[in-house]
């Protein structure tokens, strides 16, 4: 009776194994299939990704190519375009002063004042940069100054005394700066006139952004491009 159970297990056992081996080679074209159409699928939809940036860096390259030249100072101000970066940063030295202003890329915008006074058509716009503006005098405070650069002027927004000692503390930092007396205004802007925070700054600041900006986006479409392309 054993042999009987034991040849019934091996033919049980011969039966299945057959089975399965059968249904593996049913499936194993199917998996082939399906992985092959897949493969094919992202393949097709890469190479659309890569065509598509390749032609948008080569329309930004050809409608105006970035400035390469970049300079590295400007007036007084030794300039760090630091690349890959949103922001730009210059400094100097004014009598015992170290200055050093940060600036954003673009970060902003408003509409553009009209001849008339009042505000022109909402096509319109001028594009807004954030500046920080740190003094100090070789010790461990310093006086900061926010500001805004037009196209063609700067703005004050707000200034705070900081130190290094407690850099987490969070100061007060006063009234807007509109708020203060118009004289105190104005003696404030002739500070930073004399230090070169001035109008032609601005102007200068928005001339190197508007050639970091197309050459950042040039390099981010390019390193996109390079990942895609790895295998």
């Amino acid at each position: 009776m054993a042999r009987v159970f034991r040849s019934l297990r091996k033919t049980l056992a011969h039966h299945l194994h057959h089975h399965h081996h059968h249904h593996q080679k049913l499936l194993l074209p199917q998996l082939a299939r399906r992985t092959y159409l897949s493969e094919m699928r992202n393949e097709a939809f890469e190479g659309n990704m890569l065509r598509l940036l390749r032609r948008e860096i080569q329309y930004e390259l050809q409608s105006s190519p970035p400035n390469q030249a970049t300079t590295s100072k400007f007036d007084y101000f030794v300039v760090d375009g630091r690349p890959g970066e949103r922001w730009i940063t210059l400094k100097r030295q004014y009598a015992n002063e170290d200055i050093k202003v940060e600036a954003t890329m673009f970060d902003g915008v408003a509409p553009a004042p009209s001849a008339s006074g009042g505000y022109a058509n909402a096509d319109d716009v001028q594009m807004h940069i954030t500046l920080i503006v740190s003094i100090s005098k070789g010790d461990d405070s310093y006086l900061e100054i926010m500001c805004s650069a037009w196209p063609d002027s700067i703005e004050i927004n707000r200034l705070v005394t900081r130190s290094n000692e407690n850099m987490s503390y969070n100061p007060y930092s006063g009234p807007e700066f509109k708020e203060l007396d118009d004289e105190l205004q104005d003696r404030l802007y002739d500070f930073l006139e004399v230090r070169g925070i001035n109008d032609e700054l601005a102007v200068f600041l928005h001339g190197y952004m508007k050639s970091k900006d197309k050459t950042e986006f040039i390099k981010w479409m390019e390193r996109i491009k390079s990942f895609i392309e790895r295998k």
